[in-house]
């Protein structure tokens, strides 16, 4: 679907769907859908609302949508949320939205879209489709799955399982810094092997806390690991976090939680089109906080790969 209008003249010409992930954002999101209904009808949008309690079941709800016509599909929750539509859309001509509700909303950042139902809603009319990348990766197990904003492995995946569980009711950047910390506890750094396919650079090995593939200028709520991330210029932005122990990151800690940087000169960074990551030992890889599967994986941006409603790119 590719159109010049504004958001309000799409939302009252085709078939809306709003799934709404009911876990996201400490639940806050269910708590929205009444104001989000009496928005939509104020404006004379006609939309279905479907309420799911998993990542399959979003997305199957969201491949039976697509198949019975419906267009333009609305995320309520946050960068996980979003995740599991662009998968279920990809490939197909819809327009997807996002009202971010959830407790990491670093893709609806990078858009534009700012954080807060009340926010979304005074502007959501005026957006515009949008051409964005998506990340897509390639685990150990054969699986394939695409993700939004930032991913890796090391504590930060180690870091995603806590957040969505014991830490799941804090906000935002806290949220998942505290579980990088409860993480960082019992974590033992990786030796990690850096390919660079079709670029003629030579692999790099070398010890990290964690290795990130980033779409966005931040993940994990904010954390602000590669700030020249655009979702719009076909490349990844690799970080990798050397060790720092536990004695080094508590002394980053305060301007983490103030600004989100991790101020270190000990980050290496790269932008290019695909990586491969191997490990020492086995590990996990995280997509927006999901995780996917064993390394070693095959990463790569997929430039244009669904279109959104968002702000005019500034």
């Amino acid at each position: 679907m590719t159109h010049s209008a504004d958001a309000g003249s799409l939302l009252r010409t085709f078939p809306v769907s709003v799934f709404v992930n009911p876990n996201a954002g400490a639940g806050r999101a269910t708590a929205y859908l009444s104001r989000i209904r009496e928005f939509l009808h104020a404006h004379n949008v006609f939309a279905q609302t479907v309420i799911t309690g998993s990542r399959s079941e979003l997305e199957l709800a969201a491949s039976q949508a697509i198949s019975q016509g419906q267009r333009i599909l609305f995320a309520v929750g946050g960068d996980g949320t979003f995740q599991a539509l662009a998968n279920a859309s990809f490939g197909s001509e819809v327009l997807l939205g996002i009202l971010p509700v959830g407790g990491g909303n670093d893709f609806a950042s990078a858009l534009g879209i700012p954080n807060g139902l009340r926010a979304v809603l005074d502007g959501v009319l005026n957006y515009a489709p949008r051409h964005v990348d998506l990340v897509r990766v390639k685990t150990a197990d054969g699986e394939t799955r695409l993700y939004a904003g930032g991913g890796g492995i090391g504590l930060d995946a180690e870091a995603a399982q806590l957040a969505s569980g014991a830490y799941r009711h804090l906000p935002g950047r806290l949220r998942y810094v505290a579980a990088a910390l409860r993480a960082l506890s019992r974590f033992r750094p990786l030796r990690v092997r850096i390919d660079f396919p079709e670029t003629g650079l030579q692999s790099e090995e070398a010890g990290c806390l964690l290795t990130c593939a980033l779409n966005t200028p931040t993940y994990g709520g904010g954390l602000r690991l590669a700030p020249d991330a655009r979702v719009d210029d076909a490349l990844l932005n690799i970080s990798l976090v050397e060790p720092l122990g536990t004695t080094g990151v508590l002394k980053l800690l305060p301007r983490l939680l103030r600004t989100g940087e991790l101020h270190t000169a000990r980050i290496r960074s790269w932008q290019l089109k695909r990586v491969h990551l191997t490990t020492d030992r086995p590990c996990s890889f995280h997509g927006d906080g999901e995780i996917f599967g064993p390394g070693p994986v095959q990463i790569e941006v997929v430039p244009r790969a669904v279109q959104v409603l968002a702000p005019l790119a500034r």
